[in-house]
């Protein structure tokens, strides 16, 4: 199976790759409203390094894209509280039926 885009910028890539994977991840959260976590599982990468990569590297390289990026990490920040909740329901409803 070939790799998508954003699984070709993956660990061990070089410089100017990184600076590449910081615009795409950052348009991929945007384009999606995806967390941290969902980036950093289509990349390959951790969470530490899409944070570091949408918070930091990005705001040298295209500051409007960072604050568009950075808005989305804000929701979901915001509304994290409101998902675990959620998910800690569905777990509980689930054992219900079993």
């Amino acid at each position: 199976m070939e790799k998508t885009i954003y699984e070709k910028y993956g660990k061990g890539k070089s410089v100017d790759k990184l600076e590449e994977r910081a615009v795409l991840l950052a348009q991929y959260m945007i384009e999606n409203n995806a967390t941290v976590r969902k980036a950093a599982s289509v990349f390959g990468v951790s969470k530490s390094t899409v944070h570091k990569d949408v918070t930091e590297r990005l705001l040298q390289i295209n500051p409007s894209l960072a604050a568009q990026a950075r808005k989305v990490l804000d929701t979901n920040k915001s509304e994290r509280h409101i998902r675990g909740g959620l998910a800690t329901k569905e777990k509980y409803l689930h054992l219900e039926h079993h």
